[in-house]
């Protein structure tokens, strides 16, 4: 039996590696990550974001913080495009795919059918080899810690890591497309968000001034 002690160190050096990861996705904030965020910026269509597992929530969770952010996304799980939902890309449209290894059968197949119906596919990985990289026309690279994911096997930091990125393109997109902090809170009115708006507003508006 463990020590309360021994519990409590563990606990900490999850987070730390958790931090650690997150802190490492820096390197992946470069030229490259630029174009992508242009890219984005100047998408007419949709951005469809997709992964399997625990890189599929993170990319759900992108769809949904890049629409509020003002850049029209939806997630779309591999399975659900093999089976039929494919047909929602146009040429117009953009990819981004989330997967630390990128050796998902499903995800590939699914990348190398969207490539050739959309307007261009951009990749999250933590590995550039990788048989999902070798399809993308964009590859930001997570350069992950060795202690990064728990026992190396489960998703934690890693997926960290690839939320960070995601976050930021967030961040990009809505000033790029000059999507304000009143039209997100014109869009958001429910929970707390919209209860605080008036006074997020006046602080927001006093930052910038």
């Amino acid at each position: 039996m463990q020590s309360d002690n021994e519990w409590l160190d563990r606990a900490k050096a999850v987070v730390h590696a958790d931090a650690g990861a997150v802190l490492a996705a820096l390197n992946g904030i470069d030229g490259t990550f630029l174009a992508v965020a242009r890219r984005l910026v100047a998408c007419r269509g949709k951005i469809l974001v997709t992964g399997s597992g625990t890189s599929g929530f993170i990319a759900r969770r992108a769809a949904h913080l890049l629409s509020v952010g003002g850049t029209p996304a939806f997630y779309l799980a591999p399975a659900d495009g093999l089976h039929g939902g494919l047909g929602v890309l146009t040429r117009e449209d953009l990819v981004i795919a989330l997967s630390k290894g990128g050796s998902s059968t499903e995800l590939n197949e699914f990348c190398a059918r969207a490539k050739s119906l959309c307007g261009g596919l951009c990749v999250i990985t933590g590995d550039r080899q990788s048989q999902l990289a070798a399809l993308a026309d964009y590859i930001i690279h997570l350069t992950l810690p060795a202690d990064s994911d728990l026992g190396s096997v489960v998703a934690t930091g890693s997926s960290l890591a690839a939320a960070a990125v995601t976050d930021a393109l967030v961040e990009l997109c809505r000033i790029g497309r000059g999507y304000g902090w009143d039209r997100v809170l014109f869009t958001h009115p429910a929970g707390a968000v919209g209860r605080d708006a008036p006074a997020s507003l006046e602080r927001l508006h006093k930052a910038v001034g």
